[in-house]
């Protein structure tokens, strides 16, 4: 979206940095928060949304064109946007998160490690993430 000849992304005004060390820093940070943020949507006890909004804070402040990409991308933009505005996950995304999260947990818990204070851990994780999924706002349309 155009506003006064500038790009303005989510009615956010980016505040990009104006060294460039640390507008390089910045990104280089942001995509290893990404690739973090992406891993967390495969392995149950790490988080994803937290590395997605650190990403999307550096981005901010380095590169509007990363910014625009990370909030537009095909896989996890509108997860982010829906995130942020917070207009809710899908009954239906709740439940691959919460399905995958369980299947995660339990091959963790049975074929990773045999110590039973790692197991009641992963328990209460499970738990715990299965609480803020279900307490997320219902998207509407789902």
């Amino acid at each position: 979206m155009r506003e006064g000849g500038r790009n303005i992304i989510d009615n956010e005004e980016l505040a990009i940095a104006r060294n460039p060390v640390l507008r390089w820093i910045l990104t280089i940070s942001g995509f290893v928060l990404v690739g973090i943020g992406v891993l967390g949507m495969f392995l149950p006890v790490l988080p994803t949304t937290v590395f997605f909004l650190l990403a999307a804070w550096c981005f901010a402040r380095s590169s509007v064109k990363f910014h625009h990409w990370l909030h537009h991308n095909r896989l996890f933009g509108k997860y982010l946007s829906n995130y942020r505005s917070g207009a809710g996950m899908t009954v239906r995304a709740k439940a691959y998160s919460i399905g995958f999260l369980w299947l995660g947990i339990i091959i963790s818990a049975v074929f990773m490690t045999e110590n039973l204070y790692i197991r009641i851990l992963l328990g209460a994780i499970a738990v715990g993430v299965t609480w803020h999924i279900t307490t997320i706002k219902k998207a509407e349309g789902s």
